[in-house]
């Protein structure tokens, strides 16, 4: 089975590549999901993040807003957070290819969005990046709930910039210029990987 890893940063269309991926037939494992599942209620994340964020959970969960100001521009407990929960999504990414693998299964989709910089890329074959002008990537973010200029460079601190990830990448998927552009060329990428 030969395992892609589809990464980009903040904004550039990743969702949506995924889900192009999944209509396709191919299996994808989303980090972030993961994540969100291991700070859910009774998630696997919860007490030991507790442990070393006192007063960042909440009914049995993570309060995400609570987590993010505690870590945020804090370089040290961003590591620390990064400690407890990068095995843990590991672990669900290791079940999530052994069941694809078990399912016969020819292609499979690792969608993470630090793919580069957690050096995700050693565990791929092939490396698939999403990218779009950076004035397209700032309006898209901007228009989330919640976004801020400033929080939106504190995320794109902590991520290679996106003409190093195209140089590193396999495959690059432009998703600037159309949603159908960008679809037509991850229906190619798959035809041609399954062959």
């Amino acid at each position: 089975m030969k395992v892609l890893g589809l990464t980009g940063s903040i904004g550039m269309g990743k969702s949506t590549a995924a889900n192009t991926f999944r209509r396709l037939r191919v299996p994808v494992f989303d980090a972030d999901a993961a994540v969100h599942r291991l700070q859910g209620r009774g998630g696997a994340a919860v007490r030991p993040i507790e442990a070393a964020f006192t007063g960042t959970t909440q009914d049995g969960r993570v309060d995400r807003e609570a987590l993010r100001t505690r870590v945020l521009g804090d370089d040290a407990a961003l590591s620390r957070l990064e400690r407890i929960v990068h095995p843990l999504v590991r672990r669900a990414e290791r079940r999530f290819l052994a069941a694809a693998r078990r399912a016969g299964k020819r292609l499979a989709v690792l969608d993470i969005p630090l793919l580069f910089e957690t050096g995700g890329d050693r565990r791929v074959d092939e490396v698939i990046v999403v990218s779009a002008p950076a004035a397209v990537q700032r309006a898209r973010v901007l228009a989330r709930r919640g976004m801020t200029p400033g929080r939106l460079a504190a995320i794109l601190a902590r991520q290679m910039p996106d003409a190093l990830k195209r140089l590193k990448a396999d495959h690059v998927v432009r998703t600037g210029l159309s949603r159908h552009a960008a679809q037509r060329h991850i229906r190619r990428i798959v035809s041609e990987l399954r062959t």
